[in-house]
């Protein structure tokens, strides 16, 4: 799996631009600001429909336009696809001072029109970039972002779940609402409470599958890692338990959408772990990520039988000479895109073909 080229009108800083990338590793050299990691932020878009860093999608599109076209070939075994998402304010420009309501959002295979649930996951990719450093002791919110976005690339049924899941939890909390505000009965709840426990089932299986295969994976640079399943379970008996806190506080209490996971670090003299988070140096917890980012890596191929493109925005700038070198190693082994400011940073690898923003 590869992607060969990326054509971005309106994206960002890029008015139309055509990128070419090696089967093997492209690197885009430029300064801060130079849109290095627009390109990459596009070509997330590609695999999973949404971006790792806009707040509202609007935010992508150039603001002296008002659409912006995504489109990217990828090669697929001996296939060739063409992804394409196209993005709007809802409104276009017609001209004579007149406005027409258009689609926010449009997702094409080979030219035809997809839902998200079957846009997702055709283009398998891995980014690693600097945020990811704060998945060991940022907010659990980051932890559940990243096992969303492995295992919406490896199952639609993952897809459909997550979505009927936070669409139900979004009703339920408004219904939660009425009920303090109002004094609705709480019957009304049944039904988004049998859907929640039903996705949410689901979600939490295929969470744990994902743990417990990390669990099984290889150490890195002699240090072992484990991840702790922080999960909340969802059912009848719990939603009721909270049922009166639940209204006072109008929010959903128990589900996987208040999920978490703990870095563990295994000490090699008396098999101690230790919460990386807490007592982990910075270090070992740099090398805690790189762990997980080369399980993802794994599972992914594991579960699909295709290497994922590898991403990596500006990292070699948060990594020591040690954690540098195994990220090189690692890129050697499926197509790879880095971005950096700093030429020095990428002088230990061969072969490579370079995109440059300064020219």
């Amino acid at each position: 799996m590869e992607i060969q080229k990326l054509k971005l009108s309106n994206f960002r800083n890029q008015k139309t631009k055509l990128f070419i990338f090696s089967s093997n590793i492209t690197v885009i050299l430029g300064p801060n600001t130079s849109g290095k990691t627009n390109i990459l932020e596009a070509i997330y878009f590609l695999s999973l429909g949404k971006s790792f860093r806009a707040r509202v999608e609007e935010e992508m599109i150039n603001y002296n336009s008002d659409l912006l076209k995504i489109k990217g070939r990828i090669k697929l075994d001996a296939e060739r696809v063409d992804l394409e998402a196209v993005l709007t304010r809802g409104t276009i420009d017609i001209g004579a001072k007149r406005l027409e309501k258009v689609q926010r959002k449009k997702l094409l295979v080979n030219g035809i029109s997809k839902r998200l649930i079957d846009f997702a996951g055709r283009f398998k990719i891995v980014f690693f970039g600097p945020e990811d450093l704060e998945l060991v002791t940022g907010t659990p919110t980051l932890r559940r972002r990243f096992l969303d976005s492995v295992l919406s690339q490896v199952d639609r049924e993952y897809r459909r779940a997550l979505l009927s899941y936070e669409k139900g939890l979004r009703q339920r909390n408004k219904l939660l609402s009425r009920i303090r505000e109002e004094g609705l009965s709480r019957s009304q709840l049944l039904f988004w409470d049998r859907l929640l426990i039903k996705n949410g089932d689901y979600i939490s299986t295929k969470r744990t599958e994902f743990i417990e295969y990390a669990n099984k994976s290889s150490s890195i640079n002699e240090m072992e890692f484990k991840l702790l399943y922080d999960k909340s379970a969802i059912s009848e008996a719990r939603l009721e338990q909270y049922s009166e806190e639940e209204i006072s506080a109008a929010t959903t209490l128990v589900g996987p959408h208040r999920d978490d996971f703990i870095f563990k670090v295994i000490s090699d003299g008396n098999k101690i772990d230790r919460d990386l988070s807490r007592f982990g140096s910075r270090g070992e917890q740099r090398m805690g990520i790189l762990w997980l980012k080369m399980v993802e890596l794994s599972f992914i191929e594991a579960k699909t039988n295709e290497k994922p493109v590898l991403l990596l925005d500006d990292i070699f700038s948060e990594l020591d000479r040690k954690h540098r070198k195994i990220v090189m190693d690692v890129s050697k082994k499926q197509q790879t895109i880095i971005t950096t400011a700093d030429k020095h940073f990428i002088e230990g690898l061969k072969k490579i073909e370079k995109i440059n923003l300064l020219s």
